[in-house]
């Protein structure tokens, strides 16, 4: 049976992560799937999808070791990093090494991306080819991911599809300007931070969230000048680093604010903001909500 004969009849997620829960997914809509996944340590089975999977992390943070089509690969997965991965490529020995508590995965037709592009911005699908792209720092996608998980669980109303349908577009629109083969082959060509110094980067981030972190002292963990270290923390990750660490605190706000056991004062000192009316005012402008209205539409 092929993808087209499915119809997303099945879940797309329990065929591949059967090792994994799913936790939440869209209801009633029939031109994609849309699954919330929690993710345990262990292996994955090895399959080839017959359609177009966009995974994004929303919470947790793992190793992930994999192959691609062969090619053996390994990232820590956070929350903002994705995986772009095209219909027809074969993934094999996925391991997961920590826990991911919500592990967002939309799964597209694939011809999704070329219908697109024909209707609404004149390029030739035969010419639309994506490529593979495993454990990199995307925050639209982060964004964009956070804005399907609001519609997850529950019955889809008109304005919701009207919304979706909006999502959408703005998903295939970001495939095509960032993912295509020749773009992306450009993007990994060009000169980065090493890996090594970056996760020093990034661990010391993720140590002290709750206290300042100055620009000195990220270029400093890196050995780079604050110049430099700027530059290829941007090209490494997307984000400056001010706004990585910006990102970073509200996600650990995020976690914090579903388990409903702190104050708003102790989530934002806990997390760097250093007061409530900071707290408010940034988690709002990144999230569209604010603390209280996340924590009342997410808690558990």
């Amino acid at each position: 049976m092929t993808f087209a004969e499915t119809d997303f009849v099945e879940s797309q997620g329990d065929r591949k992560y059967r090792t994994s829960e799913r936790v939440g997914g869209l209801v009633d809509c029939s031109s994609l799937q849309v699954e919330l996944r929690s993710f345990d340590p262990g292996w994955q089975v090895d399959l080839t999808l017959e359609c177009t999977e966009v995974a994004v992390l929303l919470s947790g943070r793992s190793k992930i070791r994999w192959a691609e089509d062969g090619h053996r690969r390994e990232a820590i997965a956070r929350p903002g990093v994705a995986w772009i991965c095209p219909a027809g490529v074969h993934e094999s020995g996925v391991e997961i090494v920590g826990t991911m508590p919500e592990s967002l995965h939309i799964f597209l037709p694939p011809s999704l991306v070329g219908e697109n592009a024909l209707s609404n911005f004149e390029i030739d699908p035969a010419k639309v080819q994506l490529a593979y792209a495993g454990g990199v720092p995307d925050p639209v996608v982060l964004h964009i991911g956070m804005l399907y998980r609001s519609l997850l669980n529950r019955p889809l109303q008109p304005t919701d599809r009207l919304f979706l349908d909006g999502i959408q577009q703005a998903l295939a629109a970001h495939l095509l300007g960032a993912y295509t083969a020749t773009r992306w082959k450009n993007r990994v060509t060009r000169s980065t931070i090493d890996p090594r110094r970056l996760q020093r980067v990034l661990d010391f981030i993720e140590a002290r969230i709750d206290a300042e972190i100055s620009l000195d002292d990220l270029a400093a963990e890196a050995c780079l000048s604050p110049f430099h270290f700027s530059r290829m923390f941007r090209e490494a990750t997307g984000l400056t680093p001010h706004r990585y660490v910006t990102e970073r605190r509200v996600e650990a706000a995020r976690e914090k604010l579903v388990l409903n056991h702190s104050s708003l004062v102790e989530i934002a000192l806990d997390t760097g903001f250093g007061s409530q009316a900071n707290f408010i005012r940034v988690f709002r402008k990144a999230t569209g909500m604010t603390p209280g209205q996340y924590r009342t539409l997410y808690r558990r």
